[in-house]
């Protein structure tokens, strides 16, 4: 069962970043490969989803997602883990695409966001 976790510093409050990612509804505003999702209940600054229908052989598929305060200047902690099955055989290529296509894409367009960068009122 793939493990794939990213994480990263973002420079934007922590406030601002949870901003943007809690409404998970509106990923499909910023992330590429979102078509819908729907909110059954949030945390603070966390929350966790799974992935009902792909076209991606991903099975089981449930992730985390993680925001902390960085103590050293005004910036954010970003945490996203999931785990998942597949077909036997497909385990390393699947978490790379996850890894690098979902995590790793997903991170980079939310940091061009105006609301991040702080272009926003």
């Amino acid at each position: 069962m793939p493990h794939v976790v990213r994480s990263t510093i973002i420079d934007a409050p922590v406030d601002r970043l949870w901003s943007v990612l809690r409404d998970f509804n509106g990923h499909d505003r910023w992330h590429p490969i979102v078509a819908m999702s729907e909110i059954e209940r949030a945390f603070e600054m966390t929350f966790s989803y799974c992935l009902l229908d792909t076209p991606i052989p991903l099975f089981n598929y449930v992730a985390h997602v993680r925001l902390l305060p960085v103590t050293d200047g005004n910036r954010s902690f970003w945490h996203w883990e999931s785990r998942f099955t597949t077909p036997p055989g497909r385990e390393a290529e699947l978490a790379r695409l996850v890894g690098d296509e979902v995590y790793t894409n997903g991170i980079e367009a939310v940091r061009r966001l105006p609301a991040i960068v702080g272009e926003e009122a």
